[in-house]
């Protein structure tokens, strides 16, 4: 006698792959319909709004393709609706390999498109005081400013935030891309075109050490072996405060 688990799974695998697994003989077709239907088209749209850039690189068959790829093979770890992009990504790492026709930026630019969704639905907060109210560091080289939870520090190796179907390199520029994408406290997603230097900085003041702005800076010169550390200090100093004012630093 058949299971009921043997029967969930039997409907199941028909769903994910309608062209590969018969149907169940006991069920109406056109009810059938209704979940292949639901499934994929669900999927599918919420993958296309997630990844608008990703879906402008492909034809309408390919890309129909790889979601249909994409629901057949992967076991997602997560029931949440919400983190479907979240294990596109895992397939796309794990499991998908290289296609013919699949950029070579491919994982790149779907981490970046995935790093929108993610903060915008993140529960962390921004930084606050004792009394409720949004921290504010006065003095950002005397004090030690606190870097967002919600600022996120991205490399890449290909400019992710230029690339669509007018540009789509098969090989990486020498030098690599760094962003800094974050919430603001008017929930707000943001990107800023960063450096390893301001990366760097970000990743002092995040450290288990509360330094303040000045040493943060004055070991960043001592890194780099600037012959001016005083002049990297002043430049500093303003990079800190355009930091706060987008509240990437508080």
């Amino acid at each position: 006698m058949t299971t009921f688990i043997e029967t969930q799974k039997h409907l199941a695998d028909h769903l994910r792959d309608p062209a590969h697994n018969a149907p169940p003989s006991d069920v109406e077709d056109r009810r059938l319909q209704i979940y292949r239907d639901l499934i994929f088209k669900n999927i599918e749209g919420f993958l296309s709004g997630g990844f608008p850039i990703l879906r402008s690189l492909y034809c309408e068959q390919s890309w129909l393709m790889l979601v249909r790829d994409f629901i057949k093979g992967h076991r997602s770890h997560s029931p949440y609706f919400l983190e479907i992009s979240q294990e596109f990504i895992r397939y796309l790492q794990e499991e998908r390999g290289v296609q013919e026709g699949d950029p070579a930026f491919l994982l790149e630019l779907a981490h970046y498109e995935w790093v929108e969704l993610a903060l915008d639905v993140s529960e962390e907060d921004i930084p606050r005081d004792d009394n409720g109210e949004i921290l504010h560091t006065e003095d950002l080289l005397g004090e030690s400013p606190v870097v967002s939870p919600l600022a996120w520090n991205l490399s890449y190796q290909y400019p992710v935030h230029h690339l669509g179907p007018e540009f789509r390199p098969d090989e990486p520029p020498e030098q690599p891309t760094f962003l800094i994408v974050y919430r603001n406290r008017h929930d707000q997603i943001q990107f800023m075109e960063s450096n390893a230097l301001t990366i760097r900085l970000l990743n002092l003041l995040e450290g288990e050490e509360a330094l303040t702005g000045e040493k943060a800076l004055r070991k960043l010169a001592d890194e780099m072996q600037h012959p001016e550390p005083d002049a990297l200090i002043q430049m500093g100093q303003n990079l800190l405060n355009k930091l706060q004012a987008c509240d990437i630093i508080f």
